[in-house]
């Protein structure tokens, strides 16, 4: 199993979600709720408002999200769903433990207890060298007073 955050559109109540409860895709066990560790921009960008996370670290906030734990089918599905590796590449990154309720061997009480875990997160270091200036968010919700609604792939 491996373990993923999400922030944008694969959260719970957010459009893509059904994804992620979908086990003809492979098993995702939400574990809880976290926040990057670094800084990093959040933006809402293109024809379909679509959030990215800009691997730019240092810069913006502590993005908000959540922690699953996804086995190898839902991370290639994941993988493909996300465009990695041209739209976005997994990297792992460190999260900081908002709220957990994960239940694993002691590896996973311990990192949970001292508050951070790694986890592969779906950020781009390729975009248009505008989305710079877009807007930084901390956190993202489809429907946000931002005003920018996510377009459904299928509405595309």
């Amino acid at each position: 199993m491996a373990r993923v955050f999400v922030y944008g559109t694969l959260k719970k109540g957010q459009p893509n979600y059904k994804h992620m409860i979908n086990t003809a895709k492979g098993l995702a066990k939400f574990q809880g709720r976290g926040r990057t560790a670094e800084k990093y921009p959040l933006v809402i960008a293109g024809k379909y408002n679509i959030p990215y996370m800009l691997n730019i670290p240092g810069t913006g906030h502590q993005v908000a999200g959540e922690i699953y734990s996804v086995d190898d089918q839902m991370l290639q599905f994941l993988d493909e769903f996300e465009g990695c590796p041209e739209m976005y590449q997994r990297t792992l990154m460190r999260i900081e433990v908002v709220e957990w309720e994960g239940k694993g061997g002691v590896g996973e009480a311990r990192a949970a207890a001292e508050g951070v875990v790694e986890c592969f997160v779906y950020s781009t270091m390729t975009y248009p060298p505008e989305w710079v200036g877009l807007p930084y968010h901390d956190s993202y919700d489809s429907s946000g007073k931002h005003g920018l609604s996510y377009v459904l792939r299928e509405s595309r």
